[in-house]
């Protein structure tokens, strides 16, 4: 029993010294440049998923008219532009350094997250995605703004003309 025990701890503590060695080591990827390693993909892409279980069902209060569109292109442009870019413009100097890089949310040859659902596009923009960049802006923006950048975010590849012209 005792040699079973102590099997059991030597096996728990090797990985446990090899990974502070690793790390004490420098071989942690730190630069934006470094790609993730698979266990840190892993329990990102996990714990994103399971951190919006039943979050991202929520039906969006606010109709998607023009107006609602046009307030969400004002603070899309003030707020989210910087690393998600323009529908005409490049990749700013902000995006280029990121990573993972932010993607491009508004470009007309893309659909961006126009699939996706405005609840999860709202979790998103409330609370941020941890160790990506992507700030949540829930102490920054009211919920009805919130709810506007969400869908025009939605709703980006069928803007009306005066909500484009905002973004142009």
């Amino acid at each position: 029993m005792k040699k079973l025990l102590l099997g059991i701890l030597i096996g728990i503590a090797i990985p446990l010294v090899a990974a502070y060695l690793f790390i004490n080591a420098g071989g942690m990827p730190v630069p934006t440049k470094g790609p993730p390693l698979p266990l840190e993909r892993y329990i990102a892409r996990t714990s994103i998923h399971k951190a919006m279980q039943g979050q991202t069902d929520v039906v969006c209060p606010l109709p998607a008219d023009e107006p609602n569109l046009r307030q969400g292109a004002r603070i899309y442009r003030a707020e989210c532009a910087v690393c998600h870019g323009l529908p005409a413009g490049k990749p700013t100097a902000t995006a280029r350094g990121m990573y993972p890089r932010p993607p491009q949310l508004v470009r007309p040859d893309r659909t961006g997250v126009t699939d996706d659902p405005a609840g999860k596009v709202f979790w998103i923009a409330k609370n941020g995605i941890r160790l990506t960049g992507m700030p949540g802006y829930v102490d920054s923006l009211s919920e009805a703004e919130l709810w506007q950048v969400s869908l025009l975010l939605v709703h980006a590849h069928e803007l009306p003309a005066s909500v484009q012209d905002i973004l142009r």
